[in-house]
């Protein structure tokens, strides 16, 4: 009978170490269970062939090991990305993507089963909002995925299903486990936001050493109300306070995200007016082609696409076109969603 909702990468070390106490376990069992789990990937208790068999035992029959249940998954080896998807112990369910480019092993992590900010172009707002996940929900993705990977990880972007900044603490929370417990290095990992700009103050305030990407998707408040609702509680002009002071605060340069909508951001007038708004912040952009999910937008054309990122190439700031990895598979940006 397990004795706690919570699974054991849910737990900090002071509650494991209590539990090792009450199983009269030695205390260096601490530092090699978390070997297992944050080095090796263990997915059960039996993989641990180090631990004493009377201790797995005890273990297991108290305490789930992983958070999250895979219950199917898209893509294979030889594929530049895979998608997967798991179930929560509230019975709600998230995707997670695997994604390989040349030296980089990247997994683009859910924090929300669903979302509550529902920008018009994105599936998953078409799931409404389930769950914030824990921070053991959101590193299990990453752990499970490690396992699976066929070579190490080496960066992880908040970037899946929901607003990362609408779990703040779960999603600092987790964070901080894959730079510490993981060894992740705080510049390989990326927080996404669709512009919650009182938490990019906080995010700055606290000197939070990660990385910051700002989903934009519109030079001006005209627009961005039209696909981003939360642009009315979060304008452009506070937001790009928010993304000065974040600059401010820790020298780091803000990514600015703008997917690219037919007839509606792409215009040579949205490239003017995208330069002009960002010109006077440190940062870079990433413009990315839209992956269609079968809704009222489209991508633009190639012409189209060329044309805004040769205007951009005016700019003071870097400018990368980001394609999507995964679309075939429904694991591109703004692709993830599921039906409970």
């Amino acid at each position: 009978m397990k004795n706690t909702d919570k699974s054991f990468v849910d737990l900090d070390n002071q509650e494991i170490t209590d539990i090792l106490n009450q199983l009269d376990a030695e205390p260096y069992r601490l530092d090699q269970l978390n070997d297992w789990i944050y080095n090796k990937y263990a997915l059960h208790w039996n993989d641990m062939t180090n631990i004493p068999s009377e201790l797995i035992k005890k273990l297991d029959s108290q305490i789930q090991l992983h958070p999250l249940k895979e219950i199917d998954s898209s893509g294979s080896n030889a594929d530049s990305a895979q998608k997967y998807l798991f179930v929560t112990g509230e019975n709600n369910k998230i995707e997670s993507v695997l994604m390989y480019q040349k030296n980089r092993t990247t997994i683009c992590v859910s924090s929300q089963s669903g979302c509550a900010v529902d920008c018009s172009f994105c599936a998953t707002a078409s799931m409404g909002f389930k769950q914030n996940l824990s921070a053991g929900e959101i590193v299990d993705q990453v752990l499970q995925l490690s396992h699976k990977a066929k070579s190490r990880i080496t960066n992880v972007v908040f970037m899946g299903m929901g607003e990362p900044f609408l779990n703040y603490r779960g999603v600092v929370n987790a964070a901080e486990m894959l730079n510490k417990k993981m060894n992740l290095g705080s510049r390989r990992i990326t927080i996404s936001t669709a512009g919650i700009v009182s938490k990019i103050y906080q995010m700055a305030d606290e000197k939070l050493p990660y990385k910051l990407a700002v989903s934009l998707n519109a030079p001006n408040d005209e627009i961005r109300k039209k696909i981003m609702p939360l642009t009315l509680k979060n304008p452009i002009k506070e937001l790009i306070q928010s993304a000065k002071h974040y600059y401010s605060q820790l020298k780091r340069f803000v990514t600015f995200e703008y997917v690219l909508l037919k007839d509606i951001n792409s215009s040579e007038q949205c490239a003017y007016e995208l330069i002009k708004l960002l010109e006077s912040i440190p940062c870079k952009v990433n413009l990315i082609p839209y992956n269609e999910i079968g809704g009222v937008f489209s991508r633009p054309s190639d012409e189209s696409i060329n044309n805004f990122v040769h205007i951009l190439k005016q700019a003071p700031f870097t400018v990368t076109v980001r394609w999507s990895k995964g679309t075939n598979i429904d694991a591109g940006c703004g692709q993830l969603a599921v039906s409970n």
